[in-house]
């Protein structure tokens, strides 16, 4: 007989761990008596990340006392108790490799129907006292599954479990949870699981993800449905030697750099939107190392990058003051996903100072084809002597049939005429841009201070634009993703307390830190982390890919080794050790 064996509860706690403070809920305690089953949660459990746990599609989640055995034997212990591994439900029998997505059963007065495996978190790692519980769980094809509540009810410790009805596609907890987790993803696996009506929608993405990967490109690596993107193959890995061909003054604070390979080969098309990094090695000087937009129309000849100069950028300043016509320059192959997307909808550019740059590039490839999509070209400065490719954007805009161009400086000097040099004296903002009528079905692209891009992002998403159609590209480090991490007051990025390390010089690109490598740190993720960089990472153990990061020079070896391959271009930080020098895209 399938048996309820236990109902656990935990409401989220704090604890401490690597002398941080962590707010977890997956200490989960057995309760006596029935207990009140509803459609987001049990009575007197609870949640701490609702981000990876909990809600309509995670309502209950299941895990078996065959797994449990098998723990016990694998990991030589035979302390576990009901609850341990950050359960709702303790069962006999319901097996992940028997259950299928879609699979309802009856327990005590609630009805249940099976939606998709465990995404399981570094908290089970504490919670078990095995930091790679994670990964554990997924190569031993042993996850565990949550459940939808159909119909509320009581259920109890001993309830019998009613097999009512099997899931459509016919396809088991361990088959779908290896489908996005580990190599392969068989397109026709794929398609057969984005049938499944019950399969929950974050799942549905990420396997509709993979399935756009494997259409779009034979070239691209890495998981897309990890990720969110796919990657294809990097033009050359590594630096490459360039020169400076051409200097241009863009506006006060802005010169643009055009580089040719000192090789004489042709250079091959980049995407709209990509930029690469440049090193820089002024005399007396570390090399410096950024990350710059290209802003330029794909010529197969040079490449184009402008730079704002900031008063305390040492790179910026030495691209600006120093840097001459004939200098060599070293430049990584282009990358990043903040790319044009082909196809017919209508397209919104929304920048501000020198977040025009990789927009420019998409609104050059589209003047290249004489695309008839509706574009829109929306743009905030302060005013005309900080407001570069004034020029160069409106003859850009003129050979598109249907475009729409409005400019917003905010301190507009005093010999500046609206309708002239500018369109709207305010800023570029939400209030701004609400009564324009723009396209809700279009494709939004915002480049600009990170305060910009996300009042933007969220209010236009407000407005009714599917947030899959919002597109932002941040020149700095990305927001971190700690998650169930307390808040703690921010540092600029530093060398780690204490010694430094002797080992290869490790080089953050959009940081422009270089520390040398300490090999008392695990991984290069507890390393930035030492260094307070904005990391961003999950299961600590090479499973979510959370962490992957872009790679630009140089080689890491992996222990543990993840169980699915980054894109070749990339890294993931919380398994990764380097073999060398390296330069990091963070």
């Amino acid at each position: 007989m399938v048996q309820l064996l236990s109902v656990n509860v935990g409401l989220p706690r704090d604890v401490e761990w690597q002398g941080k403070t962590v707010n977890t809920a997956i200490w989960k305690t057995p309760v006596t008596g029935p207990r009140m089953v509803r459609r987001l949660n049990i009575d007197g459990d609870g949640q701490a990340d609702r981000a990876g746990h909990g809600g309509e599609n995670r309502a209950v989640y299941v895990y078996q006392m065959e797994s449990y055995r098998y723990w016990e034997k694998h990991l030589d212990r035979s302390d576990f108790v009901y609850g341990q591994f950050g359960e709702n439900f303790t069962v006999d029998g319901l097996e992940d490799a028997t259950v299928c997505i879609g699979d309802r059963y009856r327990i005590g007065g609630a009805l249940f129907e099976v939606t998709q495996p465990r995404v399981t978190c570094y908290r089970l790692g504490i919670r078990m006292g095995v930091p790679e519980m994670a990964a554990l769980l997924v190569s031993h094809d042993r996850p565990g599954f949550y459940l939808r509540v159909l119909e509320e009810g009581n259920v109890q410790a001993g309830d019998e479990i009613e097999f009512v009805a099997p899931g459509e596609g016919k396809m088991s907890v361990a088959e779908i949870n290896a489908l996005l987790y580990k190599p392969g993803h068989p397109r026709d696996r794929l398609q057969r699981a984005l049938k499944i009506p019950a399969l929950s929608h974050g799942w549905r993405n990420s396997f509709q993800a993979l399935l756009d990967q494997s259409s779009k490109s034979e070239t691209s690596t890495g998981n897309a449905g990890l990720t969110g993107s796919a990657h294809v193959e990097l033009a050359w890995q590594g630096f490459r030697p360039f020169k400076v061909s051409r200097k241009s003054r863009e506006s006060e604070g802005v010169t643009s750099l055009e580089i040719e390979p000192t090789d004489g080969m042709p250079l091959s098309d980049f995407r709209p939107g990509q930029f690469l990094v440049l090193g820089f090695q002024p005399n007396s000087v570390p090399l410096l190392l950024r990350s710059y937009s290209l802003s330029g129309a794909s010529n197969g000849r040079s490449y184009r990058v402008s730079i704002k100069r900031e008063t305390l950028g040492a790179a910026s300043v030495y691209a600006n003051d120093e840097l001459r016509v004939g200098s060599m320059v070293q430049a990584s192959a282009p990358r990043g996903s903040f790319t044009l997307a082909p196809g017919a909808a209508p397209v919104v550019f929304l920048s501000a100072g020198i977040g025009l740059t990789p927009v420019l590039a998409m609104l050059h490839a589209l003047a290249t084809e004489r695309s008839k999509r509706e574009i829109w070209w929306l743009y905030g400065a302060r005013n005309r002597r900080e407001h570069p490719f004034s020029n160069e954007v409106r003859d850009l805009l003129g050979v598109l049939p249907r475009t729409r161009s409005l400019v917003w400086h905010s301190r507009p000097d005093a010999d500046e005429k609206e309708g002239i040099d500018y369109d709207k004296h305010s800023r570029l903002d939400l209030a701004a841009i609400k009564s324009l009528g723009l396209p809700l079905d279009g494709e939004f692209y915002l480049c600009g201070p990170s305060s910009f891009m996300n009042e933007l992002a969220a209010g236009i998403a407000g407005l009714g634009v599917d947030r899959s159609r919002i597109h932002t590209e941040m020149f700095g480090s990305a927001s971190s993703i700690t998650p169930g991490i307390a808040a703690s007051a921010g540092r600029p990025p530093h060398q780690p307390e204490g010694l430094a390390g002797t080992g290869a010089m490790i080089s953050f690109a959009r940081s422009g830190l270089r520390v040398p490598w300490n090999p008392k740190f695990n991984n290069l993720l507890e390393f930035a982390e030492a260094c307070d960089l904005p990391a961003r990472w999950s299961c600590r153990t090479g499973v979510c890919h959370t962490c992957e990061t872009g790679l630009i020079s140089g080689a890491v070896s992996y222990c543990p080794e993840p169980i699915d391959a980054p894109a070749s271009e990339n890294l993931l930080l919380c398994c990764s050790q380097p073999r060398g020098e390296l330069v990091i895209d963070m």
